[in-house]
């Protein structure tokens, strides 16, 4: 979000940041939890290309460009959310042993953490 914001100052238009939503119930599972995720990411890209289509039909050039890296990233954050389903599925299978959870979690916890906070995108 900082990054748009950011971008959208640079242009010389004014931000406006309306209410957010509240977020949804909590899971009750941990498959529904990262359905969710899953669910919110498709929520995002439809989003960003609703902004790319925009960009594209008003012949907006910079802004078009510029929404190219959101929309790599979520093709790269679908694709996660995706794979930790896939994982998730594996691990919950009667056929797997019953430390498939504690390995999954395992293997999520050596994944690096590549979050930026908000003030690093400003700067």
């Amino acid at each position: 979000m900082m990054k748009i914001l950011e971008y959208i100052l640079k242009r010389g238009a004014e931000v406006q940041v309306t209410a957010i939503p509240a977020p949804p119930e909590n899971p009750t599972t941990i498959n529904s939890c990262f359905e969710k995720v899953f669910e919110h990411e498709v929520d995002n890209t439809k989003s960003i290309n609703t902004v790319v289509k925009m960009s594209l039909e008003e012949a907006d050039w910079a802004t078009w460009d510029f929404m190219q890296w959101f929309v790599k990233e979520q093709v790269e954050e679908e694709t996660l959310a995706m794979n930790l389903l896939d994982k998730l599925k594996i691990a919950a299978s009667e056929t797997v042993g019953d430390n498939a959870i504690y390995s999954l979690d395992r293997d999520l916890g050596r994944a690096p953490d590549e979050a930026r906070l908000a003030q690093d995108v400003t700067r």
